[in-house]
């Protein structure tokens, strides 16, 4: 049998939220989670979350990115991601272990200090699976380190990048996480890219 967590992205994206309804539909009616019954947020489009679990990781997520990640309160990461974990980005590399993790995502901050994540439209939950859509902003205000010892000046230009991350939870941590956003559409709103 293949490794769930190694499921094609493809595959993740289409039956995922088909899981997340099913499962949802059959508890139903003995048991609705207090978030799926609310209202929708202003900007959110819709969630499919079932209860327990699948609900208490969408709840660790939303802290992860409204508070833990815009905030760069890095010593509350380990509440949501493992030690060990499998962080895969959208250029396609992989990287090891939640400091590497820590060190990678504070580079976002370096040009861009004021860059956050307040919104996830999408939110769907069910089993060891999470799936959330987001939107990363900030503003280009600090050089931009690049290779060789040099750096980009500052461009002024703020972004709004939608992003998504799929996480791959087992006792109650995230032990794998891919990130997904456009790369090149970021360089351009920072008004470096064509």
């Amino acid at each position: 049998m293949a490794n769930p967590r190694r499921l094609p992205i493809a595959f993740a994206v289409g039956v995922l939220p088909l899981i997340a309804g099913f499962s949802m539909g059959a508890k139903q009616a003995e048991q609705k989670p207090a978030e799926a019954s609310a209202p929708l947020r202003p900007g959110e489009f819709g969630r499919a979350v079932a209860p327990g679990a699948p609900a208490q990781h969408i709840a660790k997520f939303d802290t992860l990115d409204f508070d833990v990640f815009s905030n760069q309160r890095w010593g509350r990461l380990s509440e949501s991601h493992a030690d060990d974990i499998i962080v895969s980005w959208p250029d396609g590399h992989d990287t090891h272990g939640i400091q590497q993790h820590i060190e990678d995502l504070k580079t976002l901050f370096v040009h861009a200090p004021d860059t956050k994540i307040k919104l996830h439209p999408i939110r769907v939950a069910t089993g060891d699976w999470t799936a959330v859509t987001g939107v990363m902003t900030g503003t280009f205000t600090r050089p931009m380190p690049v290779t060789g010892g040099k750096s980009i000046p500052p461009t002024g230009k703020s972004f709004s990048l939608p992003m998504a991350t799929f996480g791959h939870w087992k006792n109650g941590k995230m032990d794998h996480e891919w990130l997904y956003w456009d790369n090149a559409a970021y360089m351009t709103q920072l008004g470096i890219g064509k």
